[in-house]
């Protein structure tokens, strides 16, 4: 599991404080953010752009699934060495993302924390990614997708599955279950349909910034819906 631990561990009042990175925590996606970095540094060529923009497209249309999309965007680090991913993850962590870090968000962070709850960012967004975010938030732990390493570069393959849907859910479950956590005691706040598979398990589901469906389904069950700005 990708799962880092911090030494600051709260372990407090036994409760688990599980949030979603992009469009939750953050208002920009750190994974379009990564590919308009690599662009940038002239790693990204014009083609793998379009094609990115095609694949949004069917995503919006029911063509491809989003772990689809993913696992196509992995394989455009193919043999991109780590420390030039890195680099990039430095450049956008502290250039965008942090910037965009919602005052909401870091307030109920904070609330959690001080309730003596443990902190995680459970996302689909990479470790690079994941790791600074955690160490600015101050969270205690993060839950995220890795990528494959040979000798140093990128193989353009994951390392084991991206955690996205289902695969965000048996995390959490292997998660509290290592933390004697029930359930119950946990919250996940996140913003898109693709998590309700979390959203529908947790004790506490928070929908932030939902999208459409999210949204009608948040009203139906009685969920609380956040809206940062």
């Amino acid at each position: 599991m990708a799962t880092i631990t911090s030494e600051n561990k709260n372990t407090g009042n036994g409760q688990i404080a599980f949030f979603d990175l992009d469009r939750t925590i953050t208002s920009a996606i750190s994974g379009k953010e990564l590919a308009k970095g690599a662009f940038r540094k002239g790693i990204m060529k014009v083609t793998d752009v379009i094609h990115g923009i095609l694949l949004s497209l069917f995503f919006r249309i029911g063509l491809k699934s989003q772990t689809t999309i993913i696992k196509v965007l992995v394989k455009w680090v193919k043999g991109m060495p780590e420390d030039t991913l890195n680099e990039i993850c430095d450049e956008v962590t502290e250039r965008i993302l942090i910037p965009s870090v919602y005052k909401e968000a870091r307030n109920r962070i904070s609330y959690h924390s001080s309730e003596g709850s443990r902190i995680v960012i459970l996302s689909s967004a990479l470790r690079c990614v994941c790791e600074r975010m955690a160490v600015y938030l101050g969270t205690d732990d993060i839950i995220c997708s890795d990528l494959e390493v040979d000798g140093g570069l990128l193989t353009g393959n994951p390392k084991g599955k991206i955690c996205f849907g289902e695969e965000k859910l048996s995390r959490l479950l292997e998660y509290c279950w290592k933390s004697d956590t029930s359930v119950e005691d946990t919250w996940y706040y996140a913003d898109s349909i693709s998590d309700l598979p979390v959203l529908s398990v947790t004790g506490h589901p928070i929908c932030v910034n939902p999208d459409k469906k999210l949204r009608r389904l948040a009203i139906r069950n009685g969920w609380k819906i956040l809206d940062f700005n």
